[in-house]
């Protein structure tokens, strides 16, 4: 009988590792792989070219079945620093019905591909405030969080329809009220409350962050390999649930009202929007360029 690794068409770390380089740094240790999200080496600034690459990564990653535990973070003191907003005109000036459809399948198959085709053991690491996609630090198994970390959803306050997974992910995790006034962006939840509320699993000082997730999964790989898959398969049930029964209707409604009003993403408007953490945050990533 053949090795488990040795099937021609499961993908290669090396190899993918090179191709998703752009926006994810890799490294992976005794079956510990880590995903470093970045843009130019630096804090993220979010786009839909990254958005698409993460559908295949999620995939590659996935599927390689060399990979144990996953521990997803970003670079820096932030998780996504802000939006590219060049990348985002660029999309927007798009008319093409056929490749317009890519705006939706990008959320769709980057949350589904990220719950539904990584079935590891999962390790979320919010390395520090940012304004959006906190939705795949959610989607791990657990979630560690630097003391700074506030956690909003802009989507509603910025003109849009919270549909991208983060407010169905709160709806799932913290209950209908609370939930309620993070999709209507009315409150936002510091680090402590989102420990309190059972949105993360714990919260450590930001350099000692790492070492914590992977202290936990060396933990985790000491257990049998089917006794950590299955595990995790149990862990993710929920959420593949949830995601499974709600999330197609929540992004197409974020979809349908954005074609309504027939506007582009108004970034500007966002931008206007978020709290004065993240205001000092883009100034401070504006002086150093």
């Amino acid at each position: 009988m053949s090795n488990v690794y040795d099937f021609p068409t499961m993908p290669r770390f090396e190899e993918y590792k090179k191709k998703f380089e752009k926006y994810l740094f890799m490294e992976r240790k005794n079956g510990i792989i880590l995903v470093r999200m970045h843009t130019d080496g630096g804090p993220v600034r979010w786009s839909p070219w990254m958005h698409r690459q993460l559908i295949d990564a999620w995939a590659a990653i996935g599927g390689d079945l060399e990979n144990e535990v996953m521990i997803l973070t970003a670079t820096g003191d932030y998780w996504f620093a802000m939006h590219d907003k060049e990348a985002f005109a660029e999309w927007d000036t798009v008319r093409d019905p056929d490749i317009r459809y890519d705006g939706l399948r990008r959320p769709l198959k980057s949350v589904e591909n990220f719950i539904y085709c990584i079935d590891i053991p999962t390790i979320g690491v919010l390395n520090g405030p940012g304004p959006s996609h906190t939705n795949f630090a959610f989607l791990c198994d657990i979630t560690l969080c630097a003391p700074d970390v506030i956690i909003r959803d802009h989507h509603f306050s910025g003109g849009l329809v919270p549909g991208d997974s983060i407010g169905l992910l709160f709806q799932g995790l913290l209950g209908i009220k609370r939930s309620g006034s993070l999709l209507y962006s009315i409150n936002h939840l510091t680090a402590e409350q989102a420990l309190e509320y059972g949105l993360v699993n714990e919260i450590h000082p930001r350099e000692k962050l790492l070492d914590r997730a992977w202290e936990i999964a060396e933990e985790i790989m000491k257990q049998p390999r089917s006794v950590r898959r299955m595990t995790s398969l149990l862990v993710k049930r929920p959420l593949r649930r949830l995601i499974f029964d709600d999330y197609q209707q929540h992004i197409i409604s974020e979809m349908y009202a954005y074609v309504l009003q027939g506007a582009g993403h108004q970034i500007e408007k966002l931008r206007s929007k978020f709290t004065e953490v993240e205001k000092k945050l883009e100034k401070e990533l504006t002086e150093k360029k």
